[in-house]
């Protein structure tokens, strides 16, 4: 019985799965045991191959592209670890991030996930890394980009969590779901990842369903991760992923935000969303062009 389950879920990206391997191969947590499960959620390519040759010590199930929650639920469902962590194909632990994490864990019975600080290849802070749950005008804003300038006020730049500090650790509403280390017995009152949500806003909505248990969610910037933004997905979305990144978007507002007696208010919240969507959509098909 491990005291730490890792599960990494993978559709490609199988030099950057490596490096992420290689890391946790080379930095596993010095206070707890380690068990590393690869969910391929079907790689178009040698990923599971790689696996199975190159990293024989690590777990790997083979499924089909089943969706990020759904291939996640195959490990939270069996494991028996005190604590899980879910975490990106495209990010890279350090010396010291899983025990510092799992300290945190251990300091505060109250906690039941964990972030670590994820910075970018370039060295900036992965602003996802600790978030607040978005409010219609701070979503617009951060999809504007208004909201991502230094000069954005409280209410503006509010989803990307601006009233705690990036070397401050402290509880948020929501951690990036490239790592979030989660307390088995929070889990299991929690619940799994939502499989309705196929790829995006998974994570932001279990977060959500862990403080609405009564279990913290904190920032812990003291563990960095490398976090190769995008990595593990195309760069540029296509037309299948932008549709369920706004259907995530409209799945987490009806969930949690709608109100019930202001139709008007989720009308143009939906048509937002609707028309977000129809300009994501038409600039992958003008860059596809190009």
């Amino acid at each position: 019985m491990p005291d730490l389950e890792v599960a990494i879920v993978s559709h490609g990206a199988e030099a950057l799965l490596r490096r992420c391997l290689e890391s946790l191969r080379a930095h596993p947590p010095r206070t707890a045991t380690m068990r590393v499960s690869v969910v391929d959620s079907g790689s178009p390519d040698g990923t599971p191959d790689m696996v199975e040759r190159e990293f024989p010590e690590f777990h790997l199930v083979r499924c089909g592209n089943v969706g990020f929650s759904a291939a996640n639920n195959i490990v939270l469902r069996e494991s028996v670890a005190r604590a899980v962590l879910l975490l990106n194909p495209d990010t890279e632990v350090y010396a010291g991030t899983l025990d510092t994490c799992l300290a945190r864990l251990a300091a505060d019975p109250k906690v039941g996930m964990v972030g670590a600080k994820l910075v970018r290849e370039d060295g900036e802070l992965d602003h996802a890394a600790k978030r607040s749950f978005p409010t219609p005008l701070a979503a617009l804003a951060h999809f504007t980009g208004i909201g991502r300038g230094e000069g954005a006020g409280d209410s503006l730049s509010q989803y990307r969590a601006t009233h705690l500090g990036e070397d401050d650790p402290g509880e948020v509403d929501a951690v990036n779901g490239a790592f979030m280390l989660c307390r088995a017995e929070a889990v299991a009152q929690v619940g799994l990842l939502d499989e309705g949500y196929w790829l995006y806003m998974e994570d932001l909505d279990w977060c959500h369903r862990f403080w609405d248990a009564g279990w913290k969610v904190f920032y812990e910037p003291r563990a960095r991760a490398l976090h190769v933004k995008g990595g593990s997905s195309a760069k540029r979305r296509a037309p299948k992923q932008e549709i369920a990144f706004h259907r995530g978007m409209g799945r987490f507002y009806r969930r949690f935000d709608a109100p019930t007696s202001n139709r008007f208010l989720n009308a143009a919240v939906y048509l937002g969303i609707g028309a977000k969507l129809a300009v994501s959509l038409a600039i992958t098909a003008l860059r596809g062009r190009s």
